[in-house]
């Protein structure tokens, strides 16, 4: 390809135009199913025609795995390049950066070189670097800037980039390492909060601010934490918000409400709100005295009736695959399974009906498990009876020597989507030998506090907000649908997937940010405003799923917590969006609390 480079007509862009194909070669934009993607989406860059090589000397294997046949012209081959790039509506083809270089950040695919070229645009910055470092679970990038200060280059990449592709911490550098050939040594660059980064610090100044200051540090893994330091600019966003709330309200006793860090989001600011907040009544939450059977949650015993509904359904069955690559050890395997049993209790929990046809849970000190061998996946999934524990199981599927698919089930009475997460992680520590902390509390501890919260006068101004917001007649949507609604709800269905282009996502920051919102209350904003576009009904209920998890002491419990929040929003013909998504916003907030 061939471009002319405008200083002035380029010298704003962020990613490199490198041209139109030259007479005798072909460029294709496809894919990871080898399809020809449309102008303006991006995908990867293959060459074709006349000028690509035979492949790499001595050098087979990569050959084999650059050098494809040419699905467009039979008998030729096509360069498999590496590089993303995208189609411009004038036949140039823009280069975005390397495939092989992405990084996946709270569900974002992410181009650290795209982030790097947008640092490089900003006046004052001599050189700019964007690593990624994953540490724990958590992958985040970083910016390493010679020449400008830390403050001004956030602010303004922030005006030239969305929300999730800003890098956690910004790293002045003096001096940049190198590798012997001269090249950026970018293994050697210093972690966050080292010697190297210059940012303004004011330290804690007492006992409450350095107390936050160390959930503050937990949560964002951003290096010492000063009074001034802003929680969103520091890496900050929703769920990590969720997650400094359930802290406080263990180390503080007391709850914050989630609106609170948007409206206060430096370190002294937040350590004010503590001074004057009440005690959590989730710090209330302790191991429950020993009882033959136990009350069963709100969440529980709204599983336990749908399931009635369709005893022999596997609607609320909660599948995983893990896929296992190498030597296996068997009886490792088999002993991995009792210590996740042992530890929690959900694993060894079932449910029943007492005389008066109100649901308990019973645990059981021990039960029959089998890991069984299956010669396929195809009918792993089938229904659990509630009263027959465990509402759980497990399989392994050989695909050859040293390649195993392990299925897990858990029934969602038992579990939620976080707690598929903790059991695969703590089956992989178990694996590799490692020691988990105790749990201090299990669920059913958490059904025995939330019964007792029920006489609470917490739990009453709950009741009456909820009470207020669904008041009166309640809308049942009325799509324009192809068939009608059935009687009897089935779980027949499917889904389309799809992505949006940067400059769509960048403007739905843009909104968020200019609106004190996050990407979650803009969403929901625009699908309220579009559900009643095609309905032709202002008044609209959606529900939203939440964690649930109140109080850091159940983040590791294996349980069902997952709440659907009805969120009901009043999208009126003669309300700009603006102000439409201010109320969204605030009943978010209350939704939320």
């Amino acid at each position: 390809a061939f471009y002319q480079y405008d200083r002035e007509k380029d010298r704003e862009r962020m990613r490199l135009p490198i041209g139109k194909p030259v007479p005798g070669a072909r460029l294709y934009i496809l894919d990871r199913e080898k399809a020809v993607q449309p102008i303006g989406v991006a995908g990867e860059l293959y060459i074709a025609g006349a000028g690509v090589a035979r492949g790499y000397l001595n050098r087979p294997e990569l050959t084999e795995e650059r050098f494809l046949d040419d699905p467009f012209y039979r008998g030729e081959r096509m360069y498999q390049t590496g590089d993303l790039a995208r189609w411009l509506p004038d036949g140039t083809v823009e280069w975005l950066g390397r495939t092989d270089g992405q990084v996946k950040i709270r569900g974002y695919r992410i181009e650290p070189g795209e982030v790097e070229a947008a640092l490089r645009q900003i006046g004052g910055v001599r050189e700019a670097a964007v690593i990624a470092r994953t540490e724990g679970e958590e992958t985040e990038i970083y910016a390493y800037i010679e020449g400008q200060d830390q403050q001004t280059v956030r602010a303004e990449l922030a005006k030239r980039l969305p929300a999730y592709m800003m890098p956690s911490s910004f790293i002045g550098m003096r001096e940049w390492p190198v590798t012997p050939s001269g090249k950026l040594d970018r293994k050697a660059l210093p972690a966050p909060g080292g010697a190297a980064e210059r940012r303004a610090y004011t330290a804690p100044r007492t006992i409450m601010e350095m107390k936050l200051a160390e959930l503050w540090e937990e949560v964002l893994k951003n290096g010492p934490a000063g009074i001034d330091d802003h929680f969103f600019e520091q890496g900050g966003h929703s769920l990590k918000a969720t997650a400094l709330v359930s802290r406080i309200a263990k180390a503080f006793g007391v709850q914050v409400p989630l609106k609170e860090i948007f409206a206060k989001p430096t370190l002294k600011e937040l350590a004010a709100v503590i001074q004057e907040l009440d005690e959590s009544p989730y710090a209330a939450i302790e191991p429950a005295d020993k009882q033959d059977t136990y009350p069963v949650s709100s969440a529980q015993k709204r599983m336990y009736v749908l399931q009635q509904l369709d005893e022999d359904g596997t609607g609320y069955n909660m599948p995983a695959a893990l896929k296992l690559t190498g030597p296996l050890d068997r009886a490792r395997l088999d002993e991995v399974f009792r210590q996740l049993i042992r530890r929690h209790e959900s694993l060894r929990t079932s449910f029943e009906a007492e005389a008066d046809g109100e649901p308990v849970q019973r645990i059981h000190d021990d039960i029959p498990f089998t890991l069984i061998e299956l010669a396929s996946a195809e009918d792993f999934v089938r229904p659990f009876q509630l009263q027959e524990a465990p509402l759980f199981r497990a399989s392994l599927v050989k695909e050859a020597e040293e390649s195993h698919l392990l299925l897990v089930d858990m029934h969602h009475i038992i579990s939620d989507g976080v707690s598929v997460g903790t059991l695969i992680r703590e089956f992989s520590e178990l694996y590799d030998n490692r020691t988990l902390d105790p749990l201090r509390i299990q669920y059913k501890d958490y059904a025995v506090w939330q019964k007792s919260f029920k006489k609470g006068e917490t739990y009453k101004r709950q009741e009456a907000y909820w009470l207020k917001q669904l008041d009166g007649e309640l809308p049942v949507l009325d799509l324009p649908a192809d068939n009608a609604r059935p009687a009897v709800r089935r779980f027949a269905g499917d889904y389309v997937s799809f992505s949006l282009d940067a400059d769509t996502s960048a403007g739905l920051y843009k909104i968020a940010r200019d609106n004190g919102c996050t990407l979650y209350m803009v969403l929901l904003a625009a699908y309220s405003t579009l559900l009643a576009r095609l309905s032709g009904q202002e008044d609209i209920i959606i529900g939203s799923p939440i964690a649930g998890r109140p109080h850091k002491d159940l983040e590791p419990v294996i349980g069902m917590f997952v709440n659907t929040l009805a969120i009901r929003t009043h999208p009126t013909e003669n309300k700009c969006f603006s102000d439409f998504l201010r109320d969204v916003r605030q009943t978010t907030h209350d939704a939320f609390e």
